[in-house]
């Protein structure tokens, strides 16, 4: 099913967005920007889609557009700080909490 997804960066709203192939909003990860410092505060999927992969595809579109801008991430969801431990691969892209 997730691979079926999108995710965007919906600056105006604060959050990455996840949205089926027909375009309904399934699920979102909202941040704060500061600077080059993203920090995602929270993540949520509906339950329609919940254990569907939609959760880890958001937070893997989330942190794969934060480096290509080459922006850094404080992972404050306990969502997106579960996925960079179980992935270590974007371990690089976490700045630790001020």
């Amino acid at each position: 099913m997730s691979d079926d997804m999108t995710v965007t960066d919906a600056p105006e709203r604060s959050r990455f967005e996840i949205r089926t192939a027909d375009g309904d909003l399934v699920g979102t990860a909202a941040y704060t920007r500061h600077d080059a410092v993203t920090v995602l505060t929270h993540t949520e999927v509906d339950d329609a889609v919940e254990g569907q992969g939609a959760g880890s595809t958001l937070v893997r579109g989330a942190l794969d557009a934060i480096r290509s801008n080459g922006g850094k991430a404080v992972a404050l969801c306990p969502f997106v700080a579960g996925y960079v431990e179980r992935h270590p691969e974007y371990a690089d892209l976490l700045q630790p909490e001020d």
